[in-house]
């Protein structure tokens, strides 16, 4: 059997990591990687497949820093080739990114099945890109993963119980690669003290950062959180970017972006996290920090039900609101994303095909 595995961004990595690995135990399977290119920086990317052990990619198609529709429509294309010169039996895509969305065209295509990894999520905005992603990848995929049963449910009430595929509840592959590397990220992380407390920060969403008045207000509320406790903002490339080209400035030290081990330590001592990213949210829960979303809406709704996700938008008297409210104690007991074994499920079911 050959599986066909598309990638392109951290969250993807980390995730493609846990199921690889499960792959790689199964004689006769092999896995073909191909790596878009989409995060193009080394920081976010080559530095993932050094620390998480992922097999070096068969092919990499460096095809990033273009706008949407060129962008997917080159994956789409290179993708096509591979597919029809290696001929997999399975498709396997994670997520929501440009080069989630390329993978299941190029697949659908050539009617080759296709299994998504992080199926049924929906933050039910169409402005966001990966909504659009995730909602076509989903209705031509054969086999859908979900990580939680509200997954599922969002699945069931779009009609999907009448569609030709196969809906299966497998818990959530982060949670897994948390489990996992945790253990590992003392002596693999460069980051070993923290002598002060601080508040972790991530960027980067198109909708925060394209708009100057979004960005600005953002970098206000942020700018006034660092005069109040200190802050490690790994900066995002395109965040970057955008900083300068609006001309807004930051009143406090950046970091540059950070390995994944890196930000399992900076999870792991951090007092909260503010981000508007969909994978750190869940990894915030993974290990029992506090997060405010700096989004109007969050794929994760389980985290906001049970009061440890805090939706903000980029609103700062909001933001400052909910984080003079925040809980003394971080909830004890809570189990929303599986039993850890969503890797073991995933291959499981893909290598029964039917």
């Amino acid at each position: 059997m050959k599986i066909l595995t598309v990638i392109g961004a951290r969250p993807q990595f980390v995730k493609a990591a846990v199921v690889s690995r499960e792959i790689a135990k199964h004689k006769g399977v092999k896995e073909i990687i191909v790596h878009t290119g989409q995060h193009f920086d080394g920081n976010m990317s080559d530095i993932f497949f050094k620390e998480m052990d992922i097999p070096v990619p068969d092919f990499n198609l460096n095809i990033n820093g273009l706008r949407h529709g060129k962008m997917t429509a080159m994956m789409l294309s290179e993708i096509e080739e591979i597919l029809v010169k290696e001929k997999p039996d399975v498709m396997l895509v994670y997520g929501d990114t440009n080069s989630t969305l390329a993978g299941a065209l190029a697949a659908s295509k050539l009617e080759v099945p296709i299994a998504h990894v992080e199926a049924g999520l929906r933050s039910f905005n169409m402005s966001m890109p990966e909504e659009i992603n995730r909602i076509l990848t989903d209705r031509i995929s054969k086999y859908l993963f979900c990580p939680t049963q509200t997954a599922v449910t969002n699945l069931a009430n779009e009609g999907y119980d009448n569609f030709d595929n196969h809906v299966l509840l497998s818990g959530d592959v982060m949670y897994e690669a948390a489990l996992y590397y945790a253990q590992k990220s003392e002596s693999k992380s460069a980051i070993q003290q923290f002598s002060k407390p601080f508040v972790l920060i991530t960027i980067h969403r198109q909708e925060n950062i394209s708009e100057k008045e979004k960005l600005s207000e953002l970098i206000d509320t942020l700018n006034e959180l660092s005069t109040r406790i200190n802050v490690v903002f790994p900066l995002h490339p395109g965040t970057a970017k955008k900083l300068k080209e609006h001309q807004l400035k930051l009143n406090f030290n950046t970091i540059h972006p950070v390995g994944y081990f890196e930000m399992i330590q900076l999870l792991k001592h951090c007092k909260y996290v503010i981000t508007d990213s969909g994978g750190l949210q869940k990894e915030a829960f993974f290990f029992n920090k506090f997060c405010f979303t700096m989004r109007e809406q969050t794929e994760w709704v389980e985290l906001v039900e049970t009061g440890v996700n805090f939706i903000c938008g980029t609103n700062k008297q909001l933001f400052f609101e909910k984080l003079e409210n925040i809980p003394a104690e971080f909830p004890k007991g809570l189990n929303l994303y599986g039993d850890g074994r969503a890797a073991e499920k995933i291959v499981n079911r893909l290598l029964k095909l039917n």
